[in-house]
């Protein structure tokens, strides 16, 4: 077993699941800002000191990704958060895209950025102790979208980072997301989801790609939030996993589902009903973001007297996500 694949098969194994703390600044500061926190470097390293010192966490998470303002901050013990989660069992991931940006003759559409200099990149952070990293390419269902165009830009950006990333030592979390955002129904959803997929194992086959060492994180396939059409969990259960069994090698070792912006208790409940569907080849398990941390920041609010209770909201969806597998 090579060390990439100990790894993927790590990150997905045990029922535990991966917890996405990856939020750029921007976004952070936005979210602590509706909860009345002040946008700060200092707040956004509490916040996630919060989160990763929650008692027993290992338990229900194997990984946990981070932002490079994270990977570089300190705790209060004066660890690195790299060495935090090292000491207690829990391996680390770091965001290495830089963002979507608009697509030059894909108006309306996006591809993500951040292939310069990631050879580099990746040295220095597998040196300061990541094990993972992660880069997301957003597609968007609409009008006679997503373009080839936009699609092929993504996943061939997906593969040339995953490369990159097995090259220098990192296990690749590979993230096509079709956006839950527009009004399109399960089946869209299923339709470009499974092209989308399809496209993406092909680049990454071009790439030479390692695919026993990479984990893919794909939406699940849902209808659109502004669908008058609301599937249920079995629906979308059996939708997705029709998708998956269409495009996924049986040597991925795992399948790390986003949530997407579904509310915590749903992207749980879909998860869970996933595993009852017949035997799959691949591990399904979780990384989350707000499905996972959500509570926690509305029940902190800045307010450190809320300490205990914030980390009871996280390890309760963690421990829930866990028991879903």
């Amino acid at each position: 077993m090579s060390t990439l694949n100990k790894i993927a098969r790590t990150l997905v194994s045990d029922r535990r699941g991966i917890l996405a703390a990856d939020e750029s600044i921007g976004t952070m500061s936005t979210r602590l800002e509706k909860v009345g926190v002040e946008a700060t470097a200092e707040n956004r390293r509490v916040y996630r000191e919060l989160i990763v010192t929650t008692p027993r966490l290992a338990e229900s998470i194997s990984g946990i990704i981070l932002a490079d303002e994270t990977f570089h901050q300190k705790l209060s013990d004066g660890r690195t958060f790299p060495e935090f989660l090292n000491d207690i069992g829990i391996l680390t991931g770091i965001k290495v895209d830089t963002g979507a940006k608009p697509l030059a003759g894909a108006p309306g559409e996006h591809v993500t950025e951040g292939l310069d200099g990631l050879r580099d990149r990746v040295k220095e952070y597998v040196r300061l102790g990541a094990t993972f990293a992660k880069w997301r390419a957003t597609i968007t269902i609409g009008d006679n979208l997503p373009s080839a165009t936009a699609v092929r830009a993504n996943v061939h950006a997906l593969a040339r980072y995953a490369g990159l990333c097995q090259e220098g030592g990192l296990v690749p979390i590979v993230e096509p997301e079709v956006l839950m955002d527009g009004a399109h129904s399960l089946e869209q959803c299923r339709q470009v989801t499974t092209a989308v997929l399809q496209s993406l194992f092909e680049e990454l086959d071009l790439m030479r790609v390692q695919l026993d060492g990479i984990v893919l994180k794909p939406n699940m396939v849902v209808a659109g939030t502004g669908s008058s059409q609301r599937p249920g969990v079995s629906d979308v259960a059996r939708a997705t996993v029709e998708a998956l069994r269409e495009t996924v090698p049986a040597s991925v070792p795992g399948i790390a589902f986003l949530s997407g912006g579904q509310k915590p208790e749903v992207a749980t409940a879909h998860l869970a009903a996933m595993q009852d569907i017949d035997p799959l080849p691949w591990e399904l398990t979780y990384s989350f973001g707000r499905a996972l941390v959500g509570p926690a920041l509305e029940t902190w609010r800045g307010d450190n007297g809320n300490w205990n209770a914030a980390q009871k909201a996280l390890s309760e969806r963690a421990v829930a996500n866990a028991a879903a597998r």
